[in-house]
């Protein structure tokens, strides 16, 4: 049975579609097909785990380095919460927040 790709707005869907380049997109679009096949956790390089629940779909092509901040929930579900293009090494305290925040309120709708 496979999982299911959801998002946690029409918003993150179109950010995600919109402000990735062509190759971070087509990485996208490889890793959340295999997601979708076996899981959320793909393991490094591809998946990167913060935490208490959330992980980091990490991309990279070409043109540079982006990630897609996401959240497994029961029911074979995974939910797309955020994403950002990186621009230093380190991931901005403020991205993760909002990614952490997100994750509170889609556990908090589906519990």
């Amino acid at each position: 049975m496979d999982y299911a790709i959801t998002y946690y707005s029409e918003s993150v869907q179109d950010q995600i579609l919109r402000e990735l380049s062509d190759g971070l997109a087509a990485r996208y679009i490889i890793l959340t097909r295999r997601m979708v096949a076996l899981g959320p956790n793909l393991g490094e390089p591809h998946t990167e785990a913060f935490g208490d629940g959330l992980f980091a779909l990490r991309l990279k092509a070409a043109e540079g380095i982006a990630r897609v901040f996401f959240c497994p929930l029961v029911g074979r579900r995974i939910v797309m919460l955020h994403c950002f293009v990186k621009k230093t090494q380190r991931t901005p305290p403020r991205e993760r927040k909002l990614a952490e925040d997100r994750m509170k309120e889609i556990r908090r709708a589906y519990t």
